[in-house]
């Protein structure tokens, strides 16, 4: 008898799991009916979910928590990117053309984010990338081929152009500069501080995470912080909500955080990472009636070496190839007529708009479509609108001649900025380079950290309570915004996020976060629970 009782309930939860999909069919519809009602334009492309979602999906329905399962499901069947890296040439060709293939024949557009440039990451959680420039190009040539005459959008290699080759260094040594240079006397009481914040108390995020809202009632954020509230002010309008002119927005939104606290100190690109050869001390003693050589009077130096406005900067070698990786995979891939092409911008909470600006000059934005923000990030919808239209505006500015250090920044009040709009953009939207923004992480904005808890607090990796954006789409509401996507695929983790510690444990979390590009499931509740707008996983009918 408890056999078959065991039986019969094995067989109840195997069947629950199996026909869930059917049974919240209406659930998926809703939630994903924003994409469907504003992609007339085009109606974007979802992938087949990772299994570990799945399993986490049919875990949910096992133990009868339909709510959370369904949240979940219509989560990972939502459009969304697919990312390509590490794979040899010919398997990502053929990948490629099977996703643009299955996207073709459903009359969808896909996402693609290309992923795999060489010294990927600084060598941090999602270090990897191909083996020098002829390795990346084979393989960006593959991907060109797999991709064919299909209309694609490509996200090109994020993080490429905000964390250039030569900013490494300063991200690996900010922390150990930051000691260095204390007084003497200060440098004990530094290092004693150091070593108690390797080990600190865990942060425990909420354990009982709260219900899934429901989609009559209000769906304000379950936790208020400094950065939320910035989110959720009246001035913080939504981009639907913006006025099409790309020159200038309707609402009066407040100035963002001043620059000082976006800009990273970039270090100083060195020429050459070895030493120049010492010159020869030996005087020839072959030919003694010649006069010795005139020496150039130190005093007096050559009127071309120094002065000359028109000579380049010398660059590291590395970050020299991350532009010539970057150009060439423009060309390639904007050469196939049917792609659009992004390239990387960060986020308005890391460069300025003069930092940046160069920097897509230089990897050949002129060739490109636009440029893509807050991938992988949790900036919000306006301050990444703000943001993408200042870059824009700047671009512009540039393209005619001015210099990008004279263009209005995130820093300036929206007063100053406008004024600066008005007298330098163009009046033909057309000439103005769009952009794209990831939305699928930033329902509650960024994470505030305990200001001196952590060495390294690490705000961009796996933060507590996060939720998930605004669905993705290509109606946004503003001339310059051609999308609102999902590039990071939520639920997959950012890395282990050891925060300055030895770990293994996230002090912030008290657990070990899996790998980068894993699925985190922990963190996949969280972005349905917090997601503003809120899930919805049930279907109101018309009279109730």
């Amino acid at each position: 008898m408890r056999k078959r009782r065991k039986i019969l309930t094995v067989s109840t939860a195997v069947v629950a799991a199996a026909t869930l999909p059917l049974l919240i069919s209406p659930v998926v519809s809703a939630a994903a009916r924003e994409d469907d009602d504003s992609s007339r334009i085009a109606r974007l492309y979802a992938p087949p979910p990772d299994r570990d979602s799945y399993r986490q999906v049919a875990r949910l329905a096992w133990r009868g928590d339909f709510r959370d399962s369904a949240g979940l499901l219509a989560m990972v069947r939502t459009p969304q990117a697919v990312w390509y890296g590490d794979e040899s040439p010919e398997r990502v060709e053929r990948l490629v053309r099977r996703t643009t293939r299955s996207a073709d024949m459903q009359g969808r557009l896909p996402v693609l984010a290309l992923y795999n440039i060489p010294g990927r990451d600084c060598g941090s959680y999602s270090s990897g990338g191909a083996d020098g420039l002829a390795a990346y190009e084979a393989w960006i040539d593959a991907v060109a081929e797999g991709i064919g005459d299909h209309k694609v959008l490509i996200v090109l290699e994020p993080d490429s152009l905000s964390l250039l080759p030569s900013d490494c260094a300063d991200e690996s040594n900010a922390e150990q500069t930051a000691v260095e240079e204390l007084p003497t006397e200060q440098q004990p009481a530094a290092e004693e501080q150091l070593a108690t914040e390797q080990q600190p108390a865990a942060e425990q995020p909420p354990t009982d995470l709260p219900p899934l809202p429901d989609p009559g009632a209000s769906t304000g954020p379950p936790t208020a912080s400094a950065a939320q509230d910035a989110a959720q002010s009246p001035d913080a309008q939504s981009p639907d909500a913006q006025s099409p002119d790309p020159r200038l927005p309707a609402s009066e939104d407040p100035a963002p955080r001043p620059a000082e606290a976006q800009e990273p100190s970039g270090p100083e690109p060195s020429a050459s990472r070895s030493p120049a050869p010492e010159p020869s001390t030996e005087q020839p003693g072959t030919l003694p009636e010649l006069p010795p050589l005139p020496t150039p009077d130190p005093a007096t130096p050559d009127a071309e070496d120094v002065g000359d406005p028109d000579t380049p900067v010398v660059e590291d070698p590395e970050t020299a190839a991350r532009y010539s990786e970057i150009n060439y995979a423009v060309d390639a891939l904007t050469a196939l007529g049917n792609t659009s092409v992004y390239l990387d911008a960060g986020h308005a909470g890391w460069h300025s708009v003069t930092s940046i600006v160069p920097r897509l000059i230089k990897a050949g934005i002129d060739r490109a479509t636009g440029f893509a923000l807050n991938v992988s990030h949790y900036q919000t919808d306006p301050d990444s609108s703000w943001y993408g239209r200042l870059i824009s505006s700047c671009l512009a500015y540039a393209d005619e001649g001015g210099d990008p250090e004279d263009c209005a920044d995130q820093s300036w009040s929206r007063r100053q900025a406008r004024r600066w709009l008005h007298a330098h953009i163009p009046d033909d939207p057309g000439r103005m380079k769009h952009f794209v923004t990831d939305t699928s992480r930033n329902g509650q904005g960024p994470w505030a950290p305990r200001a001196g808890v952590h060495r390294d607090a690490q705000s961009w990796c796996n933060p507590p309570a996060r939720g998930l954006g605004r669905r993705p789409t290509t109606r946004t509401g503003d001339a310059l915004m051609d999308a609102a996507l999902w590039v990071k695929t939520p639920g997959e983790s950012d890395g282990r996020c050891l925060r300055g510690t030895d770990g293994p444990l996230d002090p912030v979390r008290g657990t070990v976060n899996p790998d980068a590009g894993e699925w985190f499931p922990e963190q996949a509740l969280e972005l349905v629970r917090y997601a503003e707008p809120s899930v919805k996983v049930f279907r109101r009918f018309p009279g109730r």
